[in-house]
């Protein structure tokens, strides 16, 4: 089954991503609806960070790519990351860079630079939004970043990237390092965010909690996409159980 949606936020057809002679991505696809969780799963080097990379127009300079990518039913083509931004695109990278001296509420600032940039009033309207989702975060918005918890900087990262109010949140293994309490009220939040309407694209090595977050799933490995469908009965699959939810069991 194909999540066919009739306007979605993102479209991605044919995608190809190279690395000089090694192709790491061969013809990937996906499409992201509004208010529509969708997760790519698969192991560790299957191409889930280099899609989201190409996706957002962050590929590094050792790396190519052809294929399309339409936000809001735009091409993308040859259109730098902060304009992709502006067209409501954000990503949330697995590596959070976050400014470490700087504080929790300036940290969130940098997020609406653009709409602060551009003129739009309110822009810092949207952090009652965030420390609505993120109580934490206001607790500690006097606090440097650098001395969260790892669970308090997924936090920020994420708020961050709400303050630009994108249409379209990218977010590359939320849970990577956090302790399973913390993986649980990560994605509790992340589906709470799909209430605002926001269209969000899960890169997650964590398939059980993926897969029960998500309303559609793709499983992705060594460049291919091998399964798609609801996200419910992916979690059936034998396939996926055998490769990915016994692992998770096994793991925690």
């Amino acid at each position: 089954m194909n999540n066919a949606l009739a306007n979605p936020v993102l479209e991605v057809s044919d995608l190809h991503v190279a690395y000089g002679k090694v192709e790491a991505l061969h013809g990937a696809g996906l499409q992201v609806g509004a208010g529509q969780i969708v997760t790519v799963i698969g192991p560790n080097g299957a191409g889930k960070s280099t899609m989201l990379n190409a996706i957002a127009g962050a590929m590094p300079n050792n790396g190519s790519m052809r294929g399309k990518v339409r936000l809001l039913g735009q091409n993308t083509d040859g259109v730098a990351i902060e304009t992709r931004v502006a067209r409501g695109m954000c990503l949330v990278p697995e590596k959070r860079e976050l400014f470490a001296s700087m504080t929790v509420q300036d940290n969130l600032l940098l997020g609406s630079y653009r709409r602060y940039k551009e003129g739009e009033s309110g822009y810092a309207d949207q952090m009652a939004v965030v420390f609505d989702l993120f109580p934490r975060l206001q607790e500690r918005r006097k606090q440097l970043a650098g001395s969260l918890s790892g669970g308090e900087r997924q936090m920020l990262a994420v708020g961050r990237a709400l303050m630009a109010k994108p249409q379209l949140l990218m977010l590359d293994e939320p849970s990577l390092g956090l302790a399973p309490l913390i993986v649980k009220e990560i994605f509790h939040i992340i589906v709470r965010l799909k209430q605002t309407g926001v269209a969000i694209l899960l890169v997650e090595q964590n398939a059980r909690a993926a897969l029960q977050a998500a309303d559609y799933a793709y499983v992705l490995e060594t460049g291919d996409m091998v399964l798609q469908g609801p996200a419910a009965e992916l979690a059936h699959d034998p396939k996926v159980i055998d490769t990915y939810l016994g692992l998770a069991r096994k793991t925690g």
